[in-house]
């Protein structure tokens, strides 16, 4: 089977879609399948990969964060989708990497790979404590007509959480189905925690080694809501000895900076592209905390899990999907009192529980490995329908 994947936001630069899309290509390489990932660039560039190619097409850069490019010539991308003639070709954002390969008259089978929510992502932020998501949905009715738009033409459309496969279904996206995401086999384990790098983390927020170390990880951008994370351990820390290091950059950083300002107990973290030295960290920590209600993954509370670390989460998008009582605690999205109690309560369980029962969901975790083997008999099994109709 050789799969297409019209991948709007791989760069070379980024994080998450860029571990994703090496991922693919190394188990395409395994299972005997052919992946070609067509991504925008600042270049016309083939660059051959175990399992298939990356194809980059010349486009202009993202206007907000130069990392990225953006398409922008329909007529350059179905021109690789005619040369390539995949079997099956993805969409993996609802943009313009989608309307692309909905416009595109080959015969292939498509599917659309949520690999991004939008109305979590921007409007449901905005207008929270206004007014409640069906509102929201109604004033926002043109972007779910465009979703319809594209599943009469995409008939495929994969989401990696239950809660973003449910809510296309109950709005009229036909053909929803949930693949869920896993982390790196191998990569992350509780086996590698380091007991003196925690202290050494625990120094720089100023604090000794019997104090509790939260660990924040993602991209500085509005949707990860990094200030509600730093308001809420910052109330706790004035009465409990509690750290924060925050790992990551981006077109935020200054607002985060600024909001952390000369808070001794948040400390920012360049990002750790090393996934070996960043699997460490991660097992080091006592507690991961995150913001964003936008996942569509939860990549990163899946890999914090894997390390054997509890979640403090919100309690919608992907994240929340992952969270169960034993290891979890979660808070009421954008509130940091409410994310403040939601620390409290994980500091005052029973420590030795809380790490029994992370330890037991680490060596349960699933890995990308199990989510491309589902992956791929999703696509063959849409292939074998489209080929029998």
């Amino acid at each position: 089977m050789k799969i297409v994947d019209v991948c709007e936001f791989y760069s070379p630069q980024g994080s998450g879609v860029k571990v994703y899309i090496k991922a693919k290509f190394a188990a395409a390489a395994v299972a005997g399948h052919e992946v070609v990932v067509v991504a925008p660039s600042d270049r016309n560039e083939v660059v051959p990969q175990p399992g298939g190619r990356l194809v980059l097409v010349k486009a202009p850069a993202l206007p907000f964060d130069k990392r990225y490019n953006m398409f922008w010539d329909e007529a350059d991308v179905h021109a690789v989708l005619d040369r390539e003639q995949g079997d099956i070709v993805e969409a993996s954002s609802p943009w313009m990497g989608a309307k692309i390969v909905a416009r595109w008259q080959g015969n292939a089978a498509k599917a659309l790979f949520m690999h991004h929510d939008p109305l979590s992502a921007w409007a449901y932020r905005w207008f929270e404590g206004i007014a409640d998501r069906d509102q929201i949905d109604r004033g926002f009715g043109w972007f779910w007509r465009y979703l319809r738009w594209l599943g009469e033409r995409i008939p495929t459309v994969v989401c990696a959480a239950p809660s973003l496969t449910a809510r296309l279904a109950a709005g009229g996206i036909g053909g929803t189905v949930t693949v869920p995401m896993g982390v790196d086999a191998g990569v992350f384990s509780p086996d590698l925690r380091d007991e003196a790098l925690r202290a050494e983390l625990l120094a720089r927020c100023g604090l000794p080694a019997d104090a509790t170390l939260l660990l924040g990880i993602g991209r500085h951008t509005n949707e990860k809501r990094w200030p509600t994370v730093i308001d809420a351990v910052t109330s706790v820390a004035a009465r409990r000895p509690v750290g924060l290091v925050l790992i990551g950059s981006g077109h935020k950083q200054k607002k985060v900076l600024a909001h952390i300002a000369d808070n001794p107990h948040v400390q920012p973290l360049a990002p750790i592209m090393d996934r070996a030295r960043l699997a460490t960290v991660m097992a080091s920590g006592d507690a991961l905390i995150h913001g964003s209600a936008a996942e569509t993954f939860g990549l990163v509370a899946s890999e914090a899990l894997a390390s054997g670390l509890p979640l403090i989460l919100p309690d919608q998008g992907a994240v929340a999907d992952i969270a169960r009582p034993e290891f979890a605690e979660l808070y009421r999205t954008g509130d940091p009192r409410d994310a403040a109690a939601a620390i409290e309560r994980m500091l005052d369980r029973d420590q030795l529980q809380l790490r029994a029962a992370t330890r037991a969901a680490a060596a349960r975790a699933r890995t990308l490995d199990d989510h491309f083997v589902d992956l791929f008999a999703t696509y063959q099994g849409v292939l074998d329908r489209k080929r029998a109709a």
